[in-house]
């Protein structure tokens, strides 16, 4: 049987050229395509984790391929944001996220060749903050209000959300990873 959980990993990662392309297309439905290709990718996210669990198809492949397609995805589709509204109010919570993507990604890394990864594992709170960014992006690329409701406000603020989780996650790692820091 074929590892279902590491092929929808690995469509993430095809997703990310097919949403950067139709982004940028210069036609109105544009964004709503974009909007449904990152919904997809969204949902891989989500349940790729749980068929590996339930099918029992772990895999050291998936358990790298995973996080990556994550990143690469959520990275991508802000900095698509971003170009097209090319702002500070934009940019402040990019900046964080990616960053903090990078910072934790780094820790993780150290951590298990220490052997301690599970002292950095995945929190509630990460959880949280990932939920919180994919609707904020969600709503960042569809852009276009619905009837008077403007969803690009309302991922604004989403966005804000997910960068103070962001924070308060990365913090709770480094805490965490504090005491092998500065040994």
């Amino acid at each position: 049987m074929p590892n279902i959980p590491n092929t929808l990993s690995l469509l993430r990662i095809v997703l990310i050229p097919v949403l950067m392309v139709v982004f940028l297309l210069p036609y109105e439905s544009a964004s709503a395509w974009a909007t449904g290709i990152f919904v997809v990718a969204a949902v891989t996210d989500w349940l790729d984790g749980y068929l590996a669990r339930k099918w029992d198809q772990t895999s050291p492949f998936g358990a790298f391929i995973d996080p990556v397609a994550d990143k690469l995805i959520v990275a991508i589709a802000l900095v698509l944001v971003l170009y097209k509204t090319p702002t500070w109010y934009i940019l402040l919570p990019v900046v964080v996220i990616i960053g903090r993507e990078i910072t934790v990604s780094a820790l993780r890394e150290w951590m298990a060749e220490l052997g301690q990864r599970n002292a950095v594992k995945v929190s509630y709170i990460g959880k949280l903050k990932t939920a919180f960014q994919m609707l904020s992006i969600v709503c960042l690329i569809f852009y276009t209000p619905i009837y008077d409701l403007p969803i690009f406000d309302i991922g604004v603020a989403l966005l804000y959300v997910a960068a103070a989780l962001t924070i308060s996650s990365m913090m709770s790692y480094l805490k965490a990873a504090w005491p092998m820091l500065t040994s």
